[in-house]
């Protein structure tokens, strides 16, 4: 508990999970325990429920009021993946077009005031992490920060501060260290990959950086593969149709099949005349099984579940980092899947991501001058780490004995945290 009140806050607004603690000149706090309704308070999800009674619900009550009533109004997450998408600015929310700084500086302001009431403070500063690379793309990396600036803005922050989330990471790994060491940290999320080699010396106030680097593929990327492969047929990727009065044989639209592989696009399909199309698919459709598949999609879109198959799909994911095989089962009315996934197959329609996310280390490890034989210990965090190809790519690199898991939700935070302790 701070002995002082906070100046600033230390924030880790994250693709699938939010963190915040308070700092002071003197001292850097626990993770704030923000949300209540969670397994572990100090883990806010970065998921927010607009209701038809035009209320808004954050973190885990948001998927609990989202599920109470029937799952209509508006249920977002992965708002952090739009950033750095120029075509991405606004969507409907009730009956108005809300820009996407705005609904994230919604859920920013929620943070905030829960931290205020917390600490009986009003505080204006804050040091936020972010990706070491938005986006590959030097313009798109810049609009992320700038509009990731305006959401704090809108959230009452008057002043802030930005920090690469792997060299936050550092710094949280530093104070277990008792030697100075060559260290690379990963931090593969939701959204990015990010990797920061550094120096690290006990006792210093400031970290060595040597490189930093990172990609925009990580854990959604995964979960948008095993959509990709083995789901979407269930929902009409395979489905042929003819148009009236055409004598054509079409496919359905890639477009629309991208949409659905990703789990913060799903909901854009619930748009009205795109569902008017699936409609007209479904009544020119040809194969035995096409018209149930559209049906199961359109049952999908209208009923919101983008959030729910997604979590099975991850659910998935995680047993194949530990198992052979594992079967996805979603249950539901109007939809009934059961598809087996071996590991070996998820390994191999995953390679893409897995090369470029690996390509990446490289290029940071070239970076920084020294290469694998060079770094003394490599610590990785975030869930995606997990993912078993990924794991032993980094272990063909480094060898099992430079490997070490740091916090995987909560190094972030603790680095950013006694980063800002330069700014209180």
């Amino acid at each position: 508990m701070l002995e002082d009140k906070p100046s600033l806050y230390a924030i880790d607004f994250g693709t699938s999970n939010s963190l915040l603690c308070g700092v002071s000149a003197r001292q850097v706090d626990e993770p704030l325990a923000l949300d209540p309704h969670a397994a572990d308070p100090s883990v806010f999800r970065s998921i927010l429920f607009y209701s038809e009674t035009r209320d808004w619900y954050f973190g885990a009550e948001a998927l609990e009021r989202y599920v109470a009533e029937g799952m209509r109004g508006r249920f977002l997450r992965s708002l952090k993946r739009f950033l750095p998408m120029p075509s991405f600015e606004e969507t409907r929310i009730g009956s108005k077009n809300v820009a996407l700084e705005e609904l994230i500086g919604v859920f920013l302001r929620e943070m905030r005031r829960r931290a205020n009431e917390h600490y009986g403070a009003d505080v204006k500063r804050a040091l936020f992490g972010r990706p070491a690379r938005f986006s590959d793309s030097d313009e798109n990396d810049t609009l992320a920060e700038e509009r990731l600036a305006e959401a704090a803005g809108f959230a009452g922050f008057e002043e802030v501060h930005f920090c690469p989330e792997p060299i936050a990471a550092a710094y949280d790994f530093r104070s277990r260290l008792t030697e100075p060491k060559v260290v690379l940290v990963a931090d593969f999320g939701g959204g990015t990959s990010d990797y920061t080699v550094a120096r690290l010396t006990p006792g210093e106030s400031q970290v060595e950086v040597l490189a930093v680097g990172g990609v925009s593929v990580a854990g959604d990327a995964f979960d948008g593969s095993i959509m990709r492969h083995k789901v979407s047929r269930h929902f009409g990727a395979d489905v042929k149709y003819k148009v009236p009065f055409g004598s054509n044989v079409l496919s359905m639209p890639k477009p629309l099949m991208e949409s659905l592989c990703s789990p913060a696009e799903t909901c854009l399909l619930a748009q009205r005349d795109i569902m008017t199309f699936l409609r007209d698919i479904k009544s020119g459709s040809l194969g035995k099984d096409d018209k149930q598949h559209i049906d199961q999609l359109l049952c999908l879109v209208e009923d919101s579940l983008g959030f729910q198959i997604f979590e099975v799909i991850e659910q998935s994911k995680r047993a194949l980092s530990d198992q052979d095989s594992t079967q996805f089962v979603f249950d539901y009315p109007g939809i009934d899947i059961a598809e087996p996934i071996a590991r070996q197959e998820f390994q191999s329609f995953s390679a893409p991501q897995v090369d470029k996310i690996l390509g990446s280390l490289d290029a940071t490890l070239a970076q920084s001058g020294l290469g694998a034989q060079g770094i003394d210990l490599v610590c990785c965090t975030g869930g995606t780490a997990r993912v078993s190809a990924l794991a032993e790519g980094i272990q063909a690199r480094f060898g099992a004995e430079k490997l070490v898991r740091l916090r995987s939700l909560h190094s972030v935070i603790q680095g950013l945290g006694e980063r800002a302790r330069s700014l209180a």
